[in-house]
């Protein structure tokens, strides 16, 4: 992929920390600007083949590796001093996610913003758009003009036994930046085996995360399950994307929030036999993927209408 698709950054966030970040620049004329957030373990380099063609429909695209992963962590060179992989909180990553929605805010006044995650990035969104905070606060949260969550985490389709569950909790109090390790399922991920290959070749892929991190990312879901949902914005649209073989996320979870969600503006598309990566699934899934986001998009240009 050429340079010239992108602009690289190393932005200070809300509390001086460094990030890495890309701006895919739309190449035609601008209507909106999509903030993404990448899942856990994964950085934005993996999707510099799919952001461009949001850019191709005039979406300008806004990608950071978040705190504690990708080059954000692991690039020696630019990152804080107080990095560490995997280091990093439910509160910390809605703030930084608030600081960079009012960042594009400013650098794109005027223009429609759209916020997207995958995976655990996905149920992030899914919480910053229930208002679980703050952060977010309800007024950075008003500037959004629609969520997307693809193959959110609400639940793991293979849930963590008690015991572990228990220590980590545990751990997470105590000891909250603990490294433990974290292995991830790449042959969960894609049906076509040179993305299996390429995840486990990838270098700024790690398998391990914090206790903190962990705990956070794995009960947020609950808690939107039992009460995030009562909370959501009756006029904030969202669109959530599953591939029904996921086996690293629980499509039947994911399914139960949306249902539970008392909103008008939702929609719910599920791929048949879709594993969990689906952007880079095989065949032509992920041509249907980018059709349906920039579709919501495109019906969401006008902002959201009054509460």
């Amino acid at each position: 992929m050429s340079s010239k698709s992108f602009t690289e950054a190393w932005l200070d966030g809300r509390d001086g920390h460094h990030f890495y970040t890309r701006t895919y620049p739309a190449t035609s004329a601008q209507k909106a600007v999509l903030v993404f957030v990448h899942g856990f373990g994964d950085h934005i380099t993996r999707y510099e083949d799919i952001h461009p063609r949001f850019a191709a429909h005039g979406i300008t695209v806004f990608a950071y590796d978040m705190r504690g992963f990708g080059r954000t962590a692991l690039d020696e060179e630019h990152r804080s001093a107080d990095e560490l992989y995997g280091k990093t909180s439910r509160p910390t990553e809605l703030g930084d996610l608030d600081w960079w929605v009012n960042h594009v805010a400013k650098t794109y006044p005027d223009v429609p913003i759209f916020v997207m995650g995958h995976s655990a990035g996905g149920g992030m969104v899914l919480a910053f758009g229930a208002l679980s905070g703050p952060p977010p606060s309800p007024e950075t949260v008003a500037k959004v003009s629609g969520i997307i969550a693809q193959c959110p985490l609400v639940r793991l389709t293979y849930p963590n036994g008690k015991i572990t569950t228990t220590v980590v909790n545990m751990l997470s109090k105590v000891s909250p930046y603990f490294q433990v390790p974290a292995p991830m399922p790449e042959n969960r991920f894609s049906h076509d085996p040179a993305v299996k290959e390429a995840l486990l070749n990838d270098p700024l892929r790690m398998p391990k995360g914090t206790v903190r991190g962990l705990h956070d990312m794995l009960t947020q879901g609950e808690e939107l399950l039992q009460k995030g949902y009562k909370r959501w914005p009756s006029n904030l649209p969202m669109i959530t994307t599953w591939g029904t073989a996921d086996e690293v996320n629980c499509p039947k979870a994911g399914v139960a929030f949306y249902n539970k969600l008392e909103i008008k503006d939702k929609k719910l598309v599920e791929y048949d036999g879709a594993l969990h990566d689906l952007l880079h699934e095989a065949g032509d899934i992920p041509d249907k993927v980018i059709g349906e986001y920039v579709a919501f998009i495109e019906a969401h240009l006008s902002g959201r209408p009054a509460a």
